[in-house]
């Protein structure tokens, strides 16, 4: 079938939401490399300066503090734009469990400003970065982007959950066009949280002994943040629907949390850890200690993962082990 043309300029300016993050960092690299012009906003609650000094030597590159709950100021920061990469949230999942307003207000509100600012600002295109914790305990896996009910068991996710209705309503309202992407656990270059993060700074404090949440039997697929960059850009080049999502996982399986342990161990080059077991099929409440998902969705169209969920967390623990 043939796609139809698109008419979009061919040096784009894409507005970066939590550009200073982990994944937003990589989205900001990855688009100048293009050619793109980037405006990049964050307010560093996860995102850190350092992730985004490299680019500031980029004259298509601008950076600019801000604080997307000040919808005056998000009216500003959207102006001129092509496209808004929709990055910003409270990704700590455990975190949102001990404060319970953090996923509202950097998830859900922010959403909410940015699509309003776009409203009235005539931006139409929006690339939403959700997470397949919008699935909750699914029990059809893989999982694909069409299962119900979607009942998600984090604050996180239930925040990504709620954002995404916002997101279809203002596309059916208002002619906005989407590309929502429900991440596998991504990892690599810049990462800020989660397992292999966790791991290193804990085998940084005691190299003889790791505390491990869980049963270390939790399995998710794991995608490296190049091909999570990589598979959001194509998507959004290829699709062509008023509202496109889908899933962004790796070229198969999923690995172990004990396995993201031995990795981290040989990448950090140690012998003899002991590793202790909370005990538990879930890491914390809200975490959904099995994960599968189907991503042929992405891949009709003709993108695909080159990495392994395995080797993936190979790349990463190293680019890890050498930056933290």
């Amino acid at each position: 079938m043939k796609r139809q043309a698109s008419n979009r300029p061919k040096t784009l300016h894409a507005l970066v939401t939590g550009g200073a993050g982990f994944i937003g960092s990589n989205l900001c690299a990855e688009v100048l490399a293009r050619g793109w012009r980037v405006t990049a906003v964050d307010n560093f609650h996860l995102g850190r300066p350092e992730f985004i000094a490299p680019l500031r030597r980029n004259p298509r590159f601008k950076f600019i503090q801000a604080d997307l709950l000040d919808l005056l100021r998000v009216k500003r920061l959207v102006r001129g734009c092509d496209v808004v990469f929709h990055m910003a949230a409270n990704s700590d999942i455990s975190r949102g469990a001990r404060e319970t307003h953090l996923d509202l207000s950097l998830g859900t509100l922010t959403t909410y400003n940015v699509l309003e600012a776009m409203r009235l600002g005539g931006i139409r295109d929006i690339v939403f970065a959700s997470t397949s914790a919008v699935y909750g305990l699914a029990r059809v896996k893989p999982t694909p982007e069409d299962y119900g009910p979607l009942r998600p068991i984090s604050l996180y996710g239930a925040s990504k959950l709620a954002a995404e209705g916002f997101i279809t309503a203002f596309c059916h309202n208002f002619g906005l066009r989407a590309w929502i992407y429900r991440f596998a656990n991504i990892v690599g270059h810049n990462g800020t949280h989660g397992a292999l993060v966790d791991f290193i700074a804990r085998l940084r404090r005691n190299p003889h002994r790791l505390r491990i949440l869980g049963d270390g039997r939790q399995a998710k697929p794991y995608l490296h943040v190049s091909e999570c960059v990589s598979g959001m850009i194509y998507g959004y080049e290829h699709a062509r629907g008023e509202v496109n999502c889908f899933n962004l996982a790796p070229r198969g399986g999923a690995t172990t949390v004990k396995h993201i342990a031995r990795t981290i161990v040989r990448a950090l080059g140690l012998m003899g850890v002991e590793f202790v077991f909370t005990g538990g099929e879930q890491g914390w409440r809200g975490d959904v200690p099995q994960v599968r998902l189907d991503a042929r969705k992405l891949a009709g169209l003709g993108w695909r993962a080159a990495l392994t969920s395995d080797e993936a967390v190979e790349r990463a623990a190293h680019e890890l082990a050498g930056q933290l």
